[in-house]
């Protein structure tokens, strides 16, 4: 069965047992608008129904994987019924990468920043090229992290590791992000596609079933945790919105500026 591939913000194609999943918005650094979270909703599930496909790999086009949430989309967002549709796509996103019956890869270089880092925390084998920025960095615009971020970060890294990282909005090369525990293979600049490559070649001559079963006990019992995480996640994220430090932080955004918060 062949997938569709009519979409404008992705580039979809299928190689044997591996479909390849790249991002296509690099005028935005991949950054993640409703068009672009819906088309990689629906070419998900599409893989996900595919008995052909057993691996999936997800890339950036352009100079990264992906910048985050679209910050002008979010300044557009016209009241808290358009904010629950938004925030209704990123959690069956995530949901759906976590738990698709698939071995997925994200292939990283560049950013992988914001909700594009919680995106990439839901596959199971992370690669970033070594002069990456990987970044849980919504504090810099007064949010927590969405797309699963809190559950994801804690899952690979432990609670306090992960509160802290997010408190901080620690800016990672994936030197220092495998060192974290966040990340699983650090390639040489430009390589993130190869090393992929690599493991999509070791993949399908192991025994795939047998993997996926694995896969699929283990994130059974976890997948309820996930979206209790991101139904939370969702009414901070409502909550922060409405708040002088998040309203600075755009401003700051926006105008390139050091934000100057006062925890209100």
């Amino acid at each position: 069965m062949e997938l569709t591939n009519s979409y404008k913000t992705l580039y979809v194609k299928t190689e044997g047992k591996t479909a390849w999943v790249s991002l296509n918005r690099p005028e935005s650094l991949n950054a993640l608008n409703m068009e672009l979270m819906s088309e990689l909703l629906d070419v998900l599930k599409e893989i996900s129904r595919n008995a052909d496909l057993q691996i999936v790999v997800l890339k950036g086009e352009g100079k990264g994987f992906c910048s985050g949430g679209d910050i002008k989309g979010m300044l557009t967002m016209s009241g808290e019924e358009e904010f629950k549709t938004f925030m209704k796509v990123i959690k069956e996103l995530s949901t759906t990468l976590y738990a698709m019956p698939k071995i997925t890869i994200s292939a990283i270089h560049g950013a992988a920043a914001g909700l594009g880092l919680s995106l990439a925390l839901a596959c199971d084998v992370l690669i970033a090229e070594e002069q990456s920025k990987l970044a849980m960095n919504f504090i810099g615009i007064g949010l927590v992290p969405d797309g699963g971020g809190h559950f994801l970060m804690q899952e690979r890294v432990g609670s306090h590791k992960a509160m802290h990282a997010i408190w901080r909005g620690d800016v990672m090369n994936a030197h220092e992000a495998h060192s974290f525990g966040l990340i699983d293979r650090v390639t040489a600049e430009g390589r993130a596609v190869t090393e992929a490559e690599a493991y999509v070649s070791r993949f399908s001559s192991s025994p795939l079933k047998a993997m996926l079963e694995t896969k699929a006990i283990l994130r059974a019992s976890r997948l309820k945790e996930l979206e209790s995480t991101l139904e939370m996640e969702e009414e901070a994220q409502w909550r922060m919105r409405q708040t002088e430090d998040h309203l600075e932080g755009i401003n700051a955004f926006v105008h390139k500026r050091k934000p100057a918060f006062k925890g209100q």
